[in-house]
């Protein structure tokens, strides 16, 4: 394993082999849990690739990736915590941002980061909104954590089923 951190992520990252797939339940059923806990007309579960982040489940979002450069989700990675960004006109990693200032108008974000069981993060598990709104409160933050480590779940899931089939 690399001692790179990008390149750690991406092994790390296509040793569960779904970027590209199609939707499946177990995952839309975890967004639609997160859009309806929030009361956000917009989460998603992303991927962060080396060039783009790409959404495995995305319900109120008609993108299926966006260039990393302006992912939201890449800043949601770098720390341990949920990044919560309750108006992203006021800050100045997002104001200018093109999800801010087009299509879809992000002005509120919350993401957990997705992380393996050896700690590496791969990806990120988030709500939005398209009016700002205020910051998590301390057991929002933890009921979306726990909601990406039920993501984390159904990838390892998923990856040990399918080895199971293939005999890899």
């Amino acid at each position: 394993m690399s001692f790179d951190p990008q390149q750690r992520r991406l092994d790390a990252l296509h040793q569960y082999d779904i970027l590209d797939t199609f939707p499946e339940a177990r995952f839309e059923r975890i967004t639609r849990l997160a859009t309806t806990i929030f009361g956000t007309p917009i989460s998603a579960i992303t991927l962060l690739d080396e060039e783009r982040q790409w959404f495995k489940s995305h319900p109120g979002l008609d993108l299926s990736e966006t260039p990393l450069d302006i992912s939201f989700c890449k800043h949601a990675i770098e720390q341990e915590d949920v990044l919560t960004i309750p108006d992203t006109t006021k800050d100045d990693r997002f104001s200018k941002n093109t999800l801010v200032t087009g299509d879809p108008g992000i002005r509120f974000y919350a993401g957990a980061p997705l992380r393996t069981p050896e700690g590496v993060p791969i990806g990120a598990l988030c709500v939005i909104d398209t009016i700002p709104r205020p910051p998590l409160k301390a057991i929002e933050e933890q009921m979306l954590t726990d909601l990406a480590a039920l993501v984390m779940d159904e990838l390892e899931l998923r990856t040990s089923k399918h080895k199971e089939r293939t005999g890899s």
